[in-house]
């Protein structure tokens, strides 16, 4: 067994080795690169990505990251392809095929078969010399010059290439359709993910209470208001505009100055030009201003600046956002 010393030089060579190897990488991104993202762009079809063994998976890793940023795109086993699959290819589709070796029989057997239906082909291979990149309309050249396996047989710095290769490919592609955070959060729904992209304020004040009480409201209906609500803070309104807030702050400072509170309002303790967030803001952004302003809440106004309820440091970690 070895020790955690040696386990942790092992684990530290590993990534060593594959990140000169993307380093090296770089150096490959020429006009063979430029073509291909030029080419998917003017696509009228989809992007038919295929591979065998370890580069089907980086296949399916490739097209979904394709579908999440504006590219449709699909996958195709290339052992399957021969036997009904090669139906799945449409006209104005673009086929990649992706292969370290770029020789594997099912690729040699694939390829002929896909330039007989006239669709583009790209070649996705770590030997440009290969049978593959020879046949193929374009080149993405991820070569390395060794695996990070200690025999140079398991796929690992080959596999690293491609996956980035097909990243660089994504983000140039995402970027050249100006693709906004606004259509991601259209293909991103669900999760923590999603909600970061589209939740807004709104959504959240509107299912809290909306508190209020005026300038002149007896310090007492003002601590019955915070209670009630159990949301830190109350707005102070006058002639239908916000005037100030009183949270639970305000109150135990005015505890420590005042020994006598019956005689006090809310208008005399309130925190004036309280921090506000409009409510069509981005749920996110509206935690980013309570951090920024070390709060608990915020309250919400709407496009004429009225007062439009209050959203909490809870709601957000209810939903997920922080």
């Amino acid at each position: 067994m070895k020790s955690n010393s040696e386990i942790k030089n092992i684990a530290t060579a590993v990534l060593t080795e594959e990140a000169a190897a993307l380093s090296q990488l770089t150096a490959r991104i020429d006009d063979g690169f430029a073509a291909v993202v030029q080419a998917i762009i003017g696509l009228k079809g989809r992007v038919v990505l295929t591979g065998i063994g370890k580069s089907a998976i980086i296949a399916q890793k490739i097209v979904a990251t394709l579908n999440s940023t504006g590219t449709p795109a699909i996958f195709m086993h290339a052992a399957d392809a021969i036997h009904g699959d090669l139906g799945m290819i449409q006209a104005d589709d673009l086929v990649m095929a992706i292969s370290k070796s770029g020789n594997t029989p099912e690729i040699k057997v694939l390829v002929p078969l896909l330039k007989q239906t006239g669709n583009q082909l790209v070649a996705m291979v770590g030997n440009t010399d290969s049978y593959l990149a020879q046949q193929a309309a374009f080149i993405l050249d991820t070569t390395v010059e060794k695996e990070a396996c200690p025999h140079n047989l398991a796929p690992t710095t080959s596999t690293t290439a491609q996956l980035a290769m097909g990243d660089a490919l994504a983000i140039a592609l995402l970027e050249c359709r100006s693709f906004s955070d606004r259509d991601f959060a259209r293909f991103h729904p669900g999760g923590v993910l999603g909600k970061r992209l589209y939740l807004k304020v709104a959504d959240l004040a509107e299912q809290n209470s909306k508190p209020s009480v005026g300038p002149d409201t007896p310090v007492k209906e003002v601590i019955v208001a915070i209670t009630q609500h159990r949301l830190g803070a109350v707005a102070v309104v006058a002639d239908n505009r916000l005037a100030g807030i009183v949270t639970d702050g305000d109150i135990r400072r005015m505890l420590e100055k005042h020994s006598h509170i019956d005689q006090l309002t809310a208008g005399q303790i309130m925190s004036q030009s309280p921090k506000t967030v409009r409510r069509d803001e981005l749920a996110v952004n509206a935690f980013e201003l309570m951090r920024r302003h070390n709060i608990t809440q915020l309250l919400v106004v709407n496009d004429d600046q009225v007062y439009d309820g209050i959203v909490h440091l809870h709601d957000l970690l209810r939903e997920g956002i922080i």
